[in-house]
């Protein structure tokens, strides 16, 4: 199923929900990336999202093609592509609007740090 250090693609609402499931049970941080195959800044940033996985085992990163899954992006209020929700135990802790490499990484290790301090 969800292999450590990749993004998942999701394409249906019960891979979804079950990876939502998952997360929220293993209490990690899940990294939800809104893309679409259209959208220029989302295949920009997609190569540093997959490093970042690599290098951060940790943390479960999703991604969700807001044209294949309208309704999970109608359910998180997703505007613009991309946009990255950051979950922890199905909630959301933090959110990244655009293809910004610094605020990203910066907003992970943000939540990296909560998550092991706790």
């Amino acid at each position: 199923m969800a292999e450590e250090g990749h993004v998942i693609s999701c394409h249906t609402i019960d891979a979804w929900n079950e990876h939502l499931q998952k997360a929220n049970a293993s209490k990690k941080l899940m990294v939800v990336d809104f893309t679409a195959s259209w959208c220029g800044p989302c295949r920009f940033i997609s190569p540093f999202l997959a490093e970042l996985a690599k290098k951060l085992p940790d943390v479960i990163f999703v991604k969700i093609d807001v044209d294949e899954l309208k309704s999970v992006a109608t359910d998180w209020a997703v505007e613009a592509m991309p946009t990255f929700m950051f979950l922890k135990e199905g909630k959301i802790v933090d959110k990244v609007v655009g293809a910004k490499k610094e605020e990203l990484q910066q907003t992970v290790a943000k939540h990296i740090t909560t998550a092991s301090a706790s």
